[in-house]
């Protein structure tokens, strides 16, 4: 048994293993409207983290813009904020440092 809370539309809200200030109900674990609630759950976080891969992607991108920008002559780098600007150098220097490692042979 899990203990729920429902909204004015009689939908689950929050599920529980264990009895919480504001709950409404309880459903068997075998209850079909629990396993729909919890599929959903889990692809809401599927698509979350599909959003967060894709974001980090996104800003890789950002970057190559900002940088074809500046070579172009369309931008100029210290016409962009001073966090905007300390952000894009510190990546721009931990991925020389990366590269810098990746160079080296193994030691082994």
């Amino acid at each position: 048994m899990v203990f729920v809370q429902r909204d004015q539309q009689g939908r689950l809200l929050r599920v529980e293993e264990q009895p919480f200030e504001g709950m409404d109900g309880s459903l068997s674990e075998q209850c079909p409207e629990l396993h729909s609630w919890l599929e959903a759950r889990l692809e809401v976080k599927r698509k979350l983290d599909e959003l967060n891969a894709s974001d980090r992607e996104v800003v890789r991108v950002f970057e190559d813009v900002i940088n074809l920008l500046v070579e172009q002559g369309v931008i100029r780098y210290k016409d962009l904020p001073e966090p905007a600007r300390r952000k894009l150098d510190q990546r721009a220097l931990v991925r020389a440092e990366i590269e810098g490692l990746v160079d080296h042979p193994p030691l082994y």
